[in-house]
């Protein structure tokens, strides 16, 4: 068998390397090629285009390259035509991912998608276009599952693969001025300058008002340490940041204050009691308000589909809800009651072995010709 796998971002690469690792163990004899990037191709598969040549976000950065957008189709097409895949696995990366699929489905050739784009939350009716043109859909989120099978699609919940991330983690000390007998509060601002640049100033705003408590920010490794030491010192707080060490933060911290995204799912699976904060430009505020079809914005509260953390969205993320809020969660009874619910959340996320269930459906969907 022959597989094709396109994964256009980080996250993606680390996500197809656990796949095509679960798949060669498997099936050794199989052919695995595609676009990834370092992790994928130390996995076994035959790396065509690195994923940092693929990253083009925002609308001007689009538009600036759009030759060199252009070009990337029609290479990954050709490839993929002298490849002669079995299938083709599309992962996350929606922009380029379902553009594709459509042109791999009127050429007749299986497609197969892991992570879903999340078209639950703004644009439902893009469902149609993925039922036309994906054969099987493998989600991460349980509430996925029943989304696509309401629309008449072929889906499979296999985990979510952070249980694996995180179960794998093996915790190291942070440095000794943290290892103090004080509460450890985590910041983490997000991992773009947009996201640092409007919330980290914010999270600052509540440092004072706990003397008992120490803060630690931690670092997203692709921003530079500058950006961070221009806004801490605006605040003019001793506060330290710590690269990549999220992990080890959040395995010894007390409480965090998190901008939405995945970050929120992880604080959850390390058990420590979290508000999350988000803030975007006004413009993009009052589109979303229009366009998001959604109660909640974090992953803890979508899954649980209630409020389980609270969430300070661009007005309500100020510095008297934070201090409320923070207060809330230091509290010995409530930080009962989200770890009791914590644990509800992890429990509808599956067992680990996210990547092994789905190479084994991939697998004995190929082999058999039939949906499992």
């Amino acid at each position: 068998m022959r597989l094709y796998i396109i994964a256009g971002e980080a996250s993606g690469d680390l996500q197809a390397s656990y796949f095509a690792a679960e798949v060669l163990r498997r099936r050794p004899d199989w052919s695995l090629r595609g676009w990834g990037g370092d992790r994928m191709a130390a996995a076994g598969v035959d790396i065509v285009k690195h994923y940092r040549d693929l990253a083009f976000m925002g609308f001007v950065e689009v538009v600036r390259n759009l030759g060199t957008i252009r070009r990337n189709f029609r290479m990954c097409k050709r490839d993929i035509l002298a490849f002669r895949p079995d299938a083709v696995v599309l992962v996350d990366y929606p922009g380029f991912n379902l553009r594709m699929a459509k042109w791999l489905h009127q050429r007749g050739i299986k497609v197969l998608y892991y992570i879903s784009p999340k078209i639950w939350a703004w644009n439902t009716s893009r469902v149609k276009q993925i039922r036309r043109y994906v054969d099987k859909m493998y989600v991460i989120l349980p509430f996925e599952e029943d989304f696509y099978a309401r629309h008449g699609m072929e889906v499979e919940f296999v985990g979510h693969p952070l249980l694996d991330i995180i179960g794998g983690y093996r915790p190291k000390a942070l440095p000794g001025t943290l290892t103090q007998k004080r509460p450890l509060i985590a910041l983490l601002p997000g991992s773009r300058r947009q996201e640092l640049e409007r919330i980290l100033a914010s999270m600052l705003e509540v440092v004072p008002h706990f003397p008992q408590a120490q803060f630690v920010i931690a670092g997203a490794p692709g921003l530079p340490a500058q950006l961070y030491d221009e806004i801490i010192s605006l605040a003019r707080l001793p506060v330290p940041v710590i690269f990549h060490r999220t992990y080890d933060l959040l395995a010894a911290a007390d409480a965090a204050l998190v901008t939405s995204g995945t970050a929120t799912l992880e604080t959850a699976i390390f058990d420590v009691p979290q508000v999350v904060c988000y803030r975007a430009s006004k413009l993009s505020y009052a589109i979303a308000k229009r366009v998001v079809k959604i109660r909640f914005i974090s992953l803890v509260n979508l899954i649980m589909d209630r409020e389980v953390v609270r969430e300070l969205i661009q007005y309500d993320l100020n510095i008297n809800n934070l201090r409320a809020e923070l207060s809330r969660i230091l509290e010995p009874a409530h930080r009962q009651e989200i770890k009791r619910q914590y644990a509800a959340l992890r429990a509808k996320l599956g067992r680990p072995g996210a990547a092994g269930r789905l190479a084994e459906s991939v697998i004995k969907y190929l082999e058999s010709g039939i949906s499992v």
